[in-house]
């Protein structure tokens, strides 16, 4: 069982959304406010807010007082963003391996919810990392919000299968070939939520796993320095048993 090279073009779409229409609003807004106290540069700075799905960080990142701009691949999700206060006017469709920006356009970057480790190659990945640099000033700040991967390796679930979104959802987990892949298969129901026969819908999400170290050199070989470690929202230091990784640095 193998994922398709660029399975995100297919997957975050309607169908995603109807399985996770509310993600927490209160995470969004505690990623930010860490954001603001570590890495944030004064109010009214421009900030891209990169892979920036339905807008939930977008919007609050306008209201911390930020020129805030939001790039996303999926026309759907940047369709929902465009709905939230004060967000329409600063939305773009595009790929994060070629920013549509010029060199130094902002001052600061942050890319959340593991947005980050999504393409076949590491070549690709690399050169996001490029692509932030060129579009961050010298001296712009980063935060880059990131699973910890041992802790992902350690904890892997290999299999569940719940009702979620009025519909059966069996999710299969795996490692290969250095990458964290999820099988998603959404099974048919009547219109009373009952399951009836057929074959489910198939979708799959892929994510490379970088350890904390490899991850660092990486941004730090393509200018980005990493300068404090987090294991989640609310600021505590990072540590190996820390299920997430921020990133908080600055462009050299």
């Amino acid at each position: 069982m193998s994922a398709s090279a660029e399975w995100f073009r297919d997957w975050f779409g309607e169908t995603y959304l109807s399985l996770y229409p509310h993600r927490d609003e209160a995470e969004a807004e505690a990623g930010v406010r860490l954001f603001t106290r570590e890495s944030g540069p004064e109010s009214g700075a421009r900030v891209l807010d990169l892979a920036c799905g339905y807008g939930r960080h977008l919007e609050k990142l306008h209201d911390a007082g930020y020129q805030a701009v939001g790039l996303d691949l999926s026309a759907r999700l940047l369709r929902d963003a465009a709905k939230r206060p004060g967000v329409a006017g600063s939305l773009v469709r595009g790929d994060m391996r070629y920013l549509p920006f010029r060199d130094g356009a902002f001052d600061a970057l942050v890319n959340f919810f593991t947005s980050f480790g999504y393409f076949a190659s590491e070549e690709e990945d690399e050169l996001v990392v490029r692509q932030m640099r060129r579009v961050l000033r010298p001296g712009g700040t980063f935060l880059l919000d990131y699973m910890n991967a041992p802790w992902v390796i350690a904890n892997l679930e290999a299999e569940t299968d719940v009702e979620q979104g009025g519909r059966r959802v069996r999710q299969r987990r795996w490692i290969e070939e250095g990458q964290v892949i999820k099988r998603i298969e959404i099974f048919p129901s009547g219109e009373d939520g009952v399951r009836v026969a057929g074959a489910p819908q198939v979708f799959h999400e892929r994510v490379r796993l970088y350890d904390p170290e490899e991850l660092m050199v990486l941004l730090a070989n393509n200018g980005l320095a990493v300068r404090t470690r987090f294991g989640g929202y609310a600021g505590a230091p990072f540590d190996p048993q820390s299920p997430r990784l921020l990133l908080a640095g600055v462009a050299a």
